[in-house]
C-alpha cells in the first residue's frame, strides 16, 4: 500500500497512473530518479487534463511549460496547488543533470506536490473521489535494482512509446464531454484542501534548487549549507537572537557567504543591512568575514565589502568560485609590482594600456575599454594583460570572445605563442578541454555552452563566477542585443578591445562599458601609430569613378553597339528598361568591362612582390556571393596563366572558406587575391597584405576603418615594388583602390551611417502585435469583431511568453518579466510601462515556430502597415503601394489554384475604395488570406538569374593620395597633452623648460592657455594631473636636454677634487634628471640606484652634499618659478 496505490485500479487514469506509482517506488532507491519520475508523471497527468476537459485551450506549444502556464489550465487548478507544480518541473530538470544534488527531502516535496495535483484532478474528474492525505510512511522502503545511468539518460522512468501515449490520450478525449460536464457538479459536492504553502516558502524552494544546481549540499557528510543558522547580539542588543536564511561553508568549515532572502515583492536590498550584521557576527565567531548575497528570487546582489562595492549578479556562486574569491583577499599583489613581460609586449603604448587597466582595476572599476588602431597589437596586449593579472592573482579563468570562428582560432593561436604555459580551449572546435584556463569562443557558442556544458558529475560547468576576466574582441558588434545575456550572466572583469568604437544611440560602446563618451580606459590612434611611432604603415589611395558605378546605366547614353547588346541582355517579354540604377550593378547586373577595368587597374598599379613579378597579397571587398564569383571568373578569363588559383573567393557559406584564409596568410602560397564577402573585413591579420580594393559601398564608419586596417601592419623583410618608390625592402605603405566613392562619402559624412540593430522576425512581429493589442483597447475599437481580433493577438503573444524555457539562461535572466507576463490578466489592459517591458525585455526572447519564413515576413509587413495607418506614419503611402504591387504580381499567377481562390481579394486590394475605407479588420483579413501565397512570389526571385552584360563603362574621374582626416577623436586628454608637448618642442615655453631656463610670465600664460583651454579644460587637467605644476609636467613628458643637464651640474663635473666614484655618482644624478626632467625629492638620493656601491651620505662630505642638493633643487625650481 502506497500513496498512489489507489490509482492502480482506475483504468481512466492509465495515462499517468504507472508513472506516479513508479516515481514513488523508486524514491528509496534514488531521490534523483524519483524527481525525474515526478516530472514525467506530472506531464502525463497534465496532458490527461487537456484531453479530458473541453474548457482547456491548447497552448502555443505542446510542451509542459506551455501547458502549465496556459490560462485556461492555470486558473482552473487551485492557486496553491498550481504554485507547487513549477517546483516539480525545476527539480526534475536538475535531477536529469546531477543525481547528487537531489536529496530525499527534495524528492519528498516533489512527490507531495504531485500527489496534491493528482488529488485535485481526481476531485474534479474522478468517479470515486475521496479526500486523501499524503503520508510519507506509506512510501515503499524497498530498494530496486535499476540501470540508473540509462534511465537518467532517457530523462524518463517510463519506456512508453509516444504512439501509446497518444492512444491513451485519445481514449480520454472520447469521454471529454462527460468529464467536463461532471467537473462543476463534483466541485460543488466535494471538498479539496491543498497544503498551505506561503509565497516565501515556495520561493525558498526555488532558491534551494538554484543552490543545488551550483553544487551546494544541504545534507549528508559533505553538507556545506546551513539554513536558519542561529546568530546572537542582533541590532546591537546583547543576547538578541537572529537566524541567517543560509550560510554557505567552505571545505575548511569556515563560512564563505551568507544569503538573505526576501519575498519576490520586495527589493532584495531591503536585506542588505541585515546581511551585514550577520557577516559581522560570523566574522567575530570564525575570524573570517563572509561574503554576502541578497536575493528575492528574481534579483540577486553580491557584496564582498572587504574588496569592493555591492553589484548585481545572475545567481548564487558555486563553492569553488566563492573559495577562489575568498583566497584572493590575501593572495592579490599590488599590480604595479607585477612586471610586464617584454617577451609578450615591448612597445610603450601596449604597456601604458596594461597599466591603465591595472590602475582602474585597483580603484574598483570592473569594465575597461582599450581603443587601439588595427594592427597595433590588441590581442598581444590582451594576452600580456592576462599574464599580469594572472601573476598578480586577480584572475584564474579567462574567456576570450570574438564574433567569427576564424577570429576565435586566430586569437587562440596568438595566445598559444604568447602564453605557452596556460591551458587553452577553442569552444567552437569541441576538441579541447573546456575546463582550460583560457576559453576562446564565439558569442552563440558560449551562450549555448552556458545552458548545456556540464561537469562530469552533471553540474553546470560555466557557473556565474567561473570566469574572472572576459576579453571582448572588437567590442562594437555582438555585445549588444541578444548576446548581452552573456555579460549579464557572468560576474567578471570586462576588457573590450576595438579600433572603432560605436557612438550610436542604440549601440554605444562607451555606454556599454559605463564610460564617458570618447574617453576609453586607454586610446592609441591610427595617426600616432603611423606618423609618430611608425608601428603601422600609411595607406595611399586611388579613387576611380566609372559612369555606371556612379550614375547607373542609361540606355540613351549608350553607343549604338552597346544599345543593341543592352536590348539583347535586358529584354524581358519585349520590355527593355530605360535605366538600370547604380545600386543594381554588382547586385544582379554584372558588367564584364567594369570588372575587367578594376582587375586590370589592380594588376597594373598594385604593389608587387617577388622582384615585381607577382601582385602582392590583395583583398577585394565584394558586394555579395555572386559578385565575388563573377570577379574570380573574370580574373581567370583575363589571366589564364595563373591556372585558376591566384584569385579565390572567401564566402561564409563556402565549406572551404577557412582553408582559403589560412592559405592566404602564407606569403608565397596561392591565393594571392582573396575576394571577400564580409569574411575578411575585420580581424584577419595578414602583414603581407599590400593592396585593398573597395568594390562595394560602405557606409558604416566602424566597418570602413576596420577594412582599412587589413593593410596597416608592418612587414619587415618584404620586398615591394610600386609606382611611387620603385623597389624597396620592408613594407612602407599599402594601396587602396576605391571604385565606389567610399572616401568621398566619408569626407562629406565623417561619422558615416550606422544601420540600427536588426531584430529577428519573431521579435519584430511580437513587438508590433503588442502595439496593436494596446491600440485595440481604445474606445474606437470596442466592437465585438475588434475585441475578438485583440483576443487572438493576446492569445498568440501570451502563448509565446508561456512557451519560453526557464532553464535557458537568456530566459532566466529575465525571469521577473517572464513570470509577470505569463499571467494572462496583465494583457487585459496594457499600460505604457507594460508595453515597454514587453517590447524591451520579452520580445528578444520569444520564438515564432512558424516555418514559413515568407509568410512571417508578410505578417511583419502587414502589421507594420496597420500601425502606420493607426498612427498616421509617413511610411503609410509607401506601404500601401507595396501591397498593391504585391497583389498585382500575384494576380499574374491566376493559374495557381491557391492564387485563383483569392482573386477577388487581390483585385479589391488594388482599388481606391479598399484604401478609402481604412478598415483595420479588412487588412487583417488580407494578412490571413494572402500570407500563404508569398511562396509563389519567391519562386520568381529564385528563378531569376543574374544579368551579365558587356557594355563600355568609361572612367569619369580619377584622383590619388588624398587621405581622410583623423577618424576618431578619443578626447583622451592625457594623450593629447603628451602629443602636444612632444610635437611642439620648439615653442618658447617648452623649449625653455627642456633647456632649464626659467619661464617668463608670458611663457607661463601661453602654456596655461594651451593646457587648460586648447587641449581641454582646467577640470581635465586637475582630473589627470592633479596639482602638478605646468612646468614640471612638461619636464616629465619632454625630459631635460642632455647639454642643459650637463650644464646644471658643470660645477661638480669640473671639480678636480672629486674622485672617480663621486663623479660616477654625479653622472647617475644627471642621467636621472635628464630622463625624468627633475628629481622629485632629494630623499631619492638614499634609494636605488643611488645607494650602491656607496651611499650618498658616505660618499660626500656635508658641504659637497649641500651643494649637490642645491643644484638638484635649482633644476626643479627652474621649471616652477616664473620670473618677472
Amino acid at each position: 500500500m502506497s500513496n498512489f496505490t489507489f490509482l492502480a485500479q482506475r483504468n481512466a487514469y492509465a495515462l499517468f497512473a504507472p508513472a506516479c506509482l513508479e516515481a514513488e517506488n523508486i524514491y528509496a532507491t534514488s531521490p534523483a530518479l524519483c524527481a525525474v519520475g515526478c516530472r514525467k508523471a506530472l506531464e502525463l497527468a497534465v496532458k490527461w487534463v487537456y484531453a479530458a476537459d473541453t474548457s482547456m485551450q491548447m497552448p502555443y506549444r505542446d510542451n509542459l511549460q506551455s501547458l502549465l502556464h496556459e490560462p485556461s489550465f492555470r486558473f482552473a487548478v487551485d492557486y496553491q496547488t498550481w504554485g507547487k507544480l513549477p517546483y516539480i518541473v525545476k527539480l526534475g530538470n536538475l535531477a536529469v543533470h546531477t543525481q547528487r544534488s537531489v536529496s530525499k527531502s527534495d524528492a519528498l516535496a516533489s512527490l507531495q506536490a504531485l500527489f496534491e495535483f493528482i488529488q485535485w484532478l481526481d476531485y474534479c474528474y474522478g468517479a470515486d473521489y475521496e479526500e486523501r492525505t499524503f503520508d510519507p510512511a506509506l512510501i515503499p522502503a524497498e530498494k530496486q535494482a535499476m540501470d540508473e545511468a540509462k534511465l537518467r539518460q532517457q530523462e524518463s522512468l517510463l519506456d512508453e512509446k509516444e504512439a501509446e501515449i497518444q492512444a491513451l490520450r485519445q481514449q480520454v478525449a472520447q469521454l471529454s464531454a462527460q468529464y467536463t460536464a461532471q467537473k462543476e457538479q463534483h466541485k460543488q459536492q466535494r471538498t479539496f484542501t491543498p497544503d498551505d504553502l506561503t509565497e516565501f516558502e515556495t520561493r525558498k524552494k526555488f532558491i534551494d534548487v538554484d543552490l543545488k544546481e551550483m553544487g551546494w549540499q544541504f545534507d549528508g557528510p559533505e553538507a556545506d549549507v546551513q539554513e536558519e543558522y542561529p546568530v546572537e547580539n542582533m541590532a546591537g542588543v546583547v543576547g538578541q537572537p537572529g537566524f541567517v536564511d543560509y550560510v554557505l561553508f567552505g571545505k575548511d568549515g569556515l563560512p564563505l557567504a551568507v544569503i538573505e532572502a526576501k519575498r519576490t515583492s520586495r527589493d532584495p536590498n531591503d536585506g542588505r543591512t541585515q546581511a551585514v550584521k550577520y557577516a559581522d557576527y560570523l566574522e567575530r565567531k570564525f575570524g573570517r568575514r563572509p561574503m554576502m548575497f541578497t536575493t528575492n528570487g528574481f534579483e540577486t546582489y553580491f557584496w564582498d565589502d572587504a574588496t569592493g562595492p555591492q553589484r548585481p549578479v545572475s545567481g548564487i556562486f558555486s563553492r569553488e568560485d566563492l573559495q577562489k574569491l575568498m583566497n584572493r583577499r590575501t593572495q592579490r599583489l599590488k599590480l604595479e609590482t607585477v612586471a610586464i613581460d617584454d617577451k609578450i609586449t615591448d612597445r610603450y603604448y601596449q604597456k601604458e594600456a596594461i597599466r591603465a587597466v591595472c590602475q582602474q582595476l585597483e580603484q574598483g572599476f570592473r569594465k575597461h575599454l582599450l581603443v587601439m588602431a588595427t594592427g597595433t597589437g590588441k590581442t598581444r596586449t590582451a594576452s600580456s594583460l592576462t599574464d599580469v593579472l594572472s601573476r598578480g592573482n586577480y584572475v584564474t579563468n579567462i574567456l576570450f570572445l570574438a564574433d567569427r570562428t576564424a577570429l576565435v582560432k586566430q586569437a587562440k593561436d596568438d595566445f598559444k605563442n604568447y602564453l605557452p604555459h596556460m591551458s587553452l580551449c577553442n569552444l567552437c572546435s569541441n576538441k579541447d578541454d573546456r575546463q582550460a584556463r583560457i576559453v576562446f569562443s564565439t558569442y552563440p557558442a558560449m551562450l549555448n555552452a552556458i545552458d548545456e556544458a556540464r561537469t562530469r558529475d552533471g553540474r553546470r560547468l560555466f557557473t556565474p563566477a567561473h570566469f574572472d576576466l572576459i576579453i571582448i574582441d572588437e567590442s562594437h558588434r555582438s555585445i549588444f542585443k541578444k548576446y548581452r545575456a552573456i555579460f549579464q550572466y557572468f560576474d567578471a572583469i570586462l576588457v573590450g578591445l576595438t579600433a572603432t568604437p560605436k557612438t550610436d544611440v542604440d549601440r554605444n560602446t562607451y555606454d556599454f562599458f559605463e564610460m564617458e563618451h570618447r574617453v576609453p580606459t586607454y586610446a592609441y590612434d591610427y595617426e600616432t601609430a603611423v606618423y609618430q611611432d611608425h608601428v603601422l604603415v600609411p595607406y595611399y589611395n586611388y579613387e576611380v569613378k566609372t559612369k555606371f558605378l556612379e550614375e547607373g546605366i542609361v540606355y540613351d547614353d549608350l553607343s549604338q553597339e552597346d544599345q543593341e547588346r543592352y536590348e539583347e541582355d535586358f529584354d524581358e517579354d519585349g520590355d527593355v528598361p530605360d535605366f538600370i540604377p547604380s545600386a543594381a550593378l554588382n547586385e544582379f547586373v554584372f558588367n564584364e568591362i567594369t570588372v575587367d577595368t578594376v582587375l586590370q587597374d589592380l594588376m597594373e598599379r598594385g604593389i608587387h612582390v617577388a622582384g615585381g613579378d607577382r601582385l602582392g597579397k590583395t583583398i577585394i571587398f565584394a558586394q555579395n556571393k555572386r559578385h565575388a564569383e563573377f570577379i574570380v571568373q573574370r580574373f581567370n578569363q583575363l589571366y589564364p596563366q595563373y591556372h585558376g588559383t591566384f584569385a579565390q573567393r572567401v564566402v561564409c557559406d563556402d565549406s572551404y572558406a577557412q582553408t582559403v584564409i589560412d592559405d592566404f596568410k602564407i606569403p608565397d602560397k596561392a591565393p594571392h587575391i582573396a575576394v571577400s564577402v564580409d569574411m575578411m573585413d575585420t580581424g584577419i591579420d595578414v602583414p603581407q597584405c599590400v593592396n585593398l580594393v573597395f568594390f562595394k559601398k560602405v557606409r558604416s564608419k566602424a566597418k570602413f576603418w576596420q577594412m582599412i586596417g587589413r593593410g596597416t601592419r608592418l612587414c619587415k623583410g618584404l620586398t615591394c615594388t610600386d609606382q611611387i618608390d620603385g623597389e624597396y625592402t620592408d613594407k612602407r605603405r599599402f594601396l587602396i583602390f576605391d571604385y565606389c566613392g567610399n572616401f568621398e562619402y566619408f569626407r562629406q559624412h565623417k561619422e558615416g551611417y550606422e544601420a540600427r540593430e536588426t531584430k529577428s522576425l519573431s521579435e519584430n512581429i511580437f513587438g508590433k502585435q503588442i502595439r496593436l493589442i494596446m491600440a485595440l483597447q481604445g474606445s474606437d475599437f470596442t466592437g465585438e469583431d475588434f475585441q475578438a481580433w485583440r483576443e487572438t493577438l493576446v492569445t498568440t503573444c501570451h502563448g509565446q511568453v508561456v512557451a519560453l524555457k526557464d532553464e535557458l539562461i537568456s530566459v532566466k535572466l529575465h525571469c521577473q518579466y517572464v513570470d509577470k507576463y505569463r499571467n494572462r490578466d496583465v494583457f487585459s489592459c496594457l499600460s505604457d510601462e507594460a508595453k515597454g517591458e514587453l517590447e524591451r525585455e520579452i520580445a528578444p526572447l520569444v520564438y515564432n515556430p512558424d516555418t514559413d519564413e515568407l509568410a512571417k515576413r508578410f505578417d511583419n509587413f502587414m502589421y507594420g502597415l496597420m500601425l502606420a495607418q493607426l498612427e498616421q506614419l509617413p511610411s503609410l503611402r509607401h506601404a500601401q503601394r507595396q501591397l498593391r504591387d504585391t497583389a498585382a504580381l500575384l494576380e499574374r499567377k491566376a493559374t495557381i489554384p491557391q492564387v485563383k481562390d483569392k482573386l477577388p481579394l487581390l483585385k479589391e486590394v488594388q482599388t481606391d475604395t479598399f484604401w478609402e475605407a481604412g478598415d483595420l479588420l479588412l487588412l487583417e483579413r488580407v494578412r490571413q488570406e494572402l500570407r500563404g501565397l508569398m511562396q509563389f512570389l519567391d519562386q520568381d526571385s529564385k528563378g531569376k538569374g543574374p544579368v551579365v552584360t558587356r557594355l563600355t563603362d568609361p572612367v569619369t574621374e580619377c584622383q590619388e593620395g588624398m587621405e581622410l582626416e583623423a577618424a576618431y577623436d578619443f578626447q583622451d586628454y592625457r594623450a593629447k597633452v603628451n602629443r602636444y608637448i612632444n610635437e611642439h618642442g620648439d615653442t618658447m615655453a617648452i623649449y625653455k623648460l627642456t633647456h632649464n631656463i626659467p619661464l617668463s610670465s608670458g611663457d607661463y600664460q601661453e602654456l596655461e592657455h594651451v593646457l587648460t583651454c586648447e587641449l581641454g579644460s582646467r577640470e581635465d587637467y586637475q582630473r589627470e594631473f592633479g596639482d602638478t605644476p605646468f612646468g614640471l609636467l612638461v619636464r616629465k613628458i619632454a625630459k631635460l636636454d642632455h647639454q642643459a643637464a650637463m650644464d646644471a651640474f658643470s660645477t661638480f663635473i669640473n671639480d678636480q677634487s672629486l674622485n672617480q666614484k663621486q663623479i660616477a655618482f654625479v653622472h647617475k644624478v644627471i642621467r636621472h634628471v635628464e630622463l625624468n626632467g627633475y628629481m622629485e625629492h632629494v630623499s631619492e638620493l638614499t634609494r636605488p640606484p643611488f645607494d650602491k656601491p656607496i651611499s650618498f651620505l658616505k660618499l660626500f662630505d656635508a658641504k659637497t652634499r649641500m651643494a649637490l642638493v642645491k643644484a638638484i633643487d635649482e633644476v626643479k625650481e627652474n621649471a616652477v618659478d616664473v620670473i618677472a
